[in-house]
């Protein structure tokens, strides 16, 4: 696994290679925290993504964003940080480059088929639509 910054990321993805990043931002927190946790991406099949995975995709400015895939259209592909209650799209299924495979924290490689990780990430989820009443009640 190639580690960011020795090689573009999205040449090694096409190379069949895993990458292993440090998230930048807050748009994905609590998943991901700048300068604590770091995701392992590889390659994706844009045809066999699912709502709730963690996609690394390239908008039209040519920023690498890694969100969550909300929804698939015809039209294309939706998706949002987990921090964010805006969501983008549509997006292209050839803008995707990569897909979350796991994260580390501390030390300790976590994969997105953990049973834990699964009903968190979909719980937080489907409270999208109330994040922002569930922030102003959390601060209070």
């Amino acid at each position: 696994m190639e580690q960011e910054g020795k090689k573009d990321i999205a040449k090694l993805l096409s190379e069949g290679k895993a990458v292993q990043i440090s998230p930048r931002g807050y748009s994905m927190y609590p998943l991901f925290i700048p300068g604590r946790d770091e995701a392992v991406i590889v390659p994706a099949d844009p045809g066999k993504l699912r709502p709730g995975d963690v996609v690394l995709y390239r908008r039209e400015g040519g920023m690498l964003v890694l969100h969550r895939l909300r929804r698939r259209r015809a039209e294309g592909l939706y998706f949002a940080g987990d921090n964010q209650t805006q969501v983008e799209g549509p997006l292209k299924p050839e803008q995707v480059i990569g897909v979350l495979a796991a994260f580390v924290r501390k030390g300790r490689r976590v994969s997105v088929r953990n049973p834990v990780y699964r009903l968190l990430s979909f719980v937080w989820m489907e409270l999208m639509p109330v994040r922002r009443l569930l922030r102003a009640l959390l601060r209070r």
